[in-house]
């Protein structure tokens, strides 16, 4: 079994397409559309790779009516992060940075895995972790 994708609501979908490509250069914009749904005008974009994708889709409304993402301090119910393993997170960060991102705030310190936190322009959070260990326990520890 593997997550083949998530599907998630944004005010508008190119800043989240600027962050995931910029942090994944082999993601592109697979596919893309505008169609109604529930009554609301609706743009979708599946952005990531030929296995992998997020499905992002922003509602035409105006403003006033648009929601906003959760409030990552609190205990609201909701997405509270995504979370990619990679292979050498320094490369991550350093091709986020060139493309103007800072990280939000590093994991703590932990012998088998480093990680790291990124808001991109929509205000979701994605994770970032490499793991220096192939064994479950050591990767999963809270040691």
């Amino acid at each position: 079994m593997r997550l083949e994708h998530a599907n998630i609501v944004v005010t508008a979908i190119e800043p989240t397409i600027a962050f995931v490509t910029a942090a994944f250069p082999g993601w592109r914009v697979r596919n893309r559309g505008n169609e109604p749904f529930a009554g609301m005008p609706r743009e979708w974009v599946h952005v990531g790779d030929d296995d992998n994708y997020l499905a992002l889709t922003a509602y035409g409304l105006p403003p006033e009516k648009k929601g906003r993402a959760r409030d990552l301090k609190s205990s609201a119910p909701g997405l509270a992060h995504i979370g990619f393993e990679v292979a050498d997170i320094d490369a991550v960060v350093a091709r986020l940075k060139a493309a103007g991102f800072e990280a939000d705030h590093w994991g703590p310190d932990h012998p088998w895995r480093r990680n790291v936190y990124y808001l991109d322009g929509e205000g979701l959070e994605f994770e970032f972790v490499e793991y220096a260990s192939a064994d479950p326990a050591k990767r999963n520890s809270d040691a």
